[in-house]
């Protein structure tokens, strides 16, 4: 198990930012910065042993900080807080008190507000044992940061490990009743960066799905997922039936079937090109599928433009508006209380 680390001292940032890379006996690579806690980049082999990039982001920090990214922000591989997904209007009440947040999606609050914690510089720390190597970042986000009450101390913890799983473990703690819904935004693309992500088979372990109005906000109801055209219960190209989705593409959030607190298979991916697998686990209720609906080949790596749906996302997440729909799974976290939740990408060949 090997770290690299390297630090740079970032003048927008007016701080030193730091970037670390990990690596396990198979030779996965996870490029890790404690700006936004995002992952930059993570590199695996197809069936031929070639490592490559599977996933979107940049090599330099400074190109996070380009006005056109921060102004047009797909988060990409970044730590979403304090609340993943929509929130309608950007207000929620606690015990009759109304909260107001920035909003920046239309009506909605989005992913935590403009400044959330994937524009934060995180402490950062490393670790390496045996069969296990991985960072633990944390940040202290003050009572009212972007609208929402508490000082929240939040850790998250990246570990690679022996088995070639990338684990994420998510703690907050807070002084305040506050709501909370954290995540990771990284869109995974499998084939070696030839191709959008449409000839990727998909399987979804959700039967289940939370409808959506116009403003993207759950209507509240929990619905089928059979035989619509965001039913992948078996194994479907994700281009199929994508054309028959609103808007450009998959973004809608899944139920996880049998959710119990524990980790639970997601869902599948699967490049026959490259012949690369992933799962995808978590812990939380649900997760959204987005299938990288708004890029347009503006940001791009090695000159290779990110266009639309040339990534997916599996972001593991309460569900959206929870704050506001008390029938959702609760987004509740008070003081005394510890926010636990757990994702884990395992990365593979197909058999």
């Amino acid at each position: 198990m090997v770290i690299n680390e390297r630090a740079e001292f970032i003048k927008e940032l007016n701080q030193e930012v730091k970037t670390v890379v990990l690596q396990n006996r198979k030779h996965t690579q996870v490029t890790i910065s404690n700006y936004g806690a995002m992952i930059t980049s993570i590199k695996t082999p197809d069936r031929r042993g070639n490592f490559y990039e599977i996933t979107l982001g940049f090599d330099s920090i400074q190109e996070y900080l380009n006005k056109e990214y921060t102004e047009n922000c797909p988060y990409f591989g970044a730590i979403i807080g304090r609340y993943a997904n929509r929130i309608k209007n950007g207000k929620f009440s606690i015990d009759g008190h109304e909260h107001s947040l920035n909003c920046n999606n239309g009506p909605n609050a989005l992913h935590g507000g403009p400044n959330g914690f994937h524009t934060k510089v995180w402490k950062m720390s490393t670790f390496k044992e045996p069969k296990r190597t991985g960072v633990v970042l944390t940040l202290n986000s003050n009572d009212m940061d972007e609208g929402f009450p508490g000082n929240l101390e939040v850790k998250v913890t990246y570990t690679l490990t022996f088995d070639n799983e990338l684990v994420i473990d998510y703690e907050a703690t807070t002084d305040k009743t506050t709501v909370i819904n954290l995540t990771n935004h990284t869109y995974f693309n499998l084939s070696n960066m030839n191709s959008d992500v449409k000839n990727h088979l998909l399987v979804l372990y959700a039967d289940s799905f939370t409808p959506k109005d116009e403003n993207d906000i759950p209507t509240g109801e929990i619905v089928s997922v059979n035989d619509s055209p965001l039913d992948f219960l078996t194994p479907r190209k994700i281009g199929d039936r994508i054309g028959d989705v609103d808007g450009k593409g998959y973004d809608h959030n899944y139920v996880i079937n049998g959710f119990d607190g524990d980790l639970n298979l997601g869902a599948r991916i699967v490049d026959e090109s490259t012949g690369r697998a992933l799962e995808f686990y978590t812990t939380e209720p649900g997760f959204q599928l987005y299938t990288g609906n708004y890029l347009d080949g503006s940001f791009k790596r090695d000159d290779i433009k990110f266009d639309e749906n040339f990534g997916i996302c599996l972001e593991a997440q309460k569900f959206p508006d929870s704050p506001n729909q008390k029938q959702f799974p609760s987004c509740i976290l008070k003081p005394g209380e510890t926010y636990r939740q757990t994702t884990v990408y395992k990365f593979g060949l197909a058999e």
